[in-house]
């Protein structure tokens, strides 16, 4: 008889605790704005606070000639959405728990000197 008077208490408190740490986290917009090959990838942030130390202020892609503003190279290769392309918008949060365990292809395509881990959200 306790256990069921105790129950619905718990889950209410792990609901609660999940739901806050949730809003805890801060979201950001991104965009993809160079797919290179074997995930050699450099996303724009949008909107949002990021520490300036993390990412790249002005970067110039060599192959195409073009310069991109505020960016960074994706460093979360393997938990990246496939169906996200070239110029596509999306949602993230930092990833500080991030572990590579994919293999990818180690062709080189240019890409910001500064990485983050990243996770994407649906907003």
């Amino acid at each position: 008889m306790k256990i069921f008077v105790i129950a619905p208490f718990v889950f209410i408190l792990v609901s609660t605790t999940d739901k806050c740490k949730n809003k805890n986290e801060s979201s950001y917009k991104g965009k993809l704005e160079v797919k290179g090959m074997c995930m050699n990838y450099t996303i724009k942030l949008l909107e949002g606070n990021i520490d300036n130390s993390k990412i790249v202020a002005e970067w110039k892609d060599e192959v195409t000639g073009k310069t991109h503003n505020n960016v960074f190279a994706l460093g979360s290769v393997c938990n990246f959405p496939p169906t996200i392309n070239e110029g596509d918008e999306f949602y993230f949060t930092i990833d500080t728990t991030y572990v590579s365990n994919c293999a990818v292809c180690l062709a080189y395509y240019p890409k910001p000197a500064k990485s983050l881990a990243i996770k994407v959200v649906n907003k």
